[in-house]
């Protein structure tokens, strides 16, 4: 296994992780985000930019969850 297919299976289990576990709270949605962040990366590293694309929209997308979920709190 070569270090860019490592990264990509850490990024991924990350994510499955941390949307597993994100009702346990909000720093959960964050650590999701920051996988995704992970996940674009290595897709555009990989040379498969729709999922590049794709995963980038994700953590934007859990970015403002993680956002709202701070605001419900406060």
């Amino acid at each position: 296994m070569d270090l860019l297919t490592a990264f990509g299976l850490f990024a991924v289990t990350m994510m499955l992780l941390c949307y597993a576990l994100e009702n346990r709270g909000a720093g959960y949605v964050l650590a999701f985000a920051v996988a995704c962040a992970l996940g674009s990366i290595y897709g555009f590293l990989q040379g498969a930019w729709p999922f590049g694309v794709v995963e980038a929209i994700w953590a934007v997308i859990a970015l403002r969850r993680w956002r709202q979920r701070l605001a419900g709190k406060l």
